[in-house]
């Protein structure tokens, strides 16, 4: 029995090809969370797949050089995904991404529709924030991004030159009707830094 699971979960992943994240859940229908639980930290120990953390695996994607592993961002939105919930950068995270900081973070906030929760990679952590449904009502994932950071820096911190940037990001996105939508659903302060 061990084996055959353990094969039929081999063949699963390999069908799915590399760089995929997996979870005790995501075989839930094998109906034996304590031999998928096994069968995973076997495919482990045999190389197939690298122990992320605790209950979440990595098949990775190799090169000549080695292994291939995804970023923390990759991650975060892959585990969404799984849990079919929506992630919003947030803090230095949303900073980074938007280009307004080149501090780096070891951990790596996303605020959440789905549960909090904690994760440590290596020597990182990926923290997810349940939020509001407020902050997931907007149509751009730009426009969460530009809030966060903004509000990351502060009202009173955010500079001419960080208006430059998010106005370059929002030009390269598109001025279409979406952005328009989310910049009127934005708090008054960021309208009127931003005045588009």
């Amino acid at each position: 029995m061990k084996k055959i699971l353990t094969k039929e979960i081999r063949n699963i992943i390999n069908d799915n090809g590399p760089n995929k994240l997996y979870m005790v859940q995501d075989f839930a229908y094998l109906n034996n969370d304590g031999s998928v639980t096994r069968a995973l930290s076997r495919l482990k120990n045999e190389g197939i797949l690298i122990r992320l953390s605790q209950g979440l695996y990595l098949y990775p994607l190799r090169n000549k050089y080695g292994i291939l592993s995804p970023s923390i961002e990759e991650i975060a939105y892959a585990i969404a995904k799984k849990d079919k919930a929506r992630i919003i950068p947030w803090g230095l995270t949303a900073l980074n991404k938007l280009g307004l900081s080149t501090q780096v973070t070891t951990n790596a906030v996303y605020l959440t529709d789905a549960a909090a929760r904690e994760l440590t990679i290596g020597n990182r952590k990926i923290i997810f924030k349940r939020n509001v449904p407020r902050n997931f009502a907007y149509k751009t994932d730009l426009f969460p991004l530009i809030i966060a950071a903004m509000k990351e820096l502060g009202k009173d911190n955010v500079t001419d030159e960080h208006i430059a940037i998010i106005k370059q990001a929002i030009k390269k996105y598109g001025n279409d009707y979406n952005i328009r939508n989310d910049y009127n659903i934005a708090p008054q302060w960021i309208k009127q830094k931003l005045a588009l």
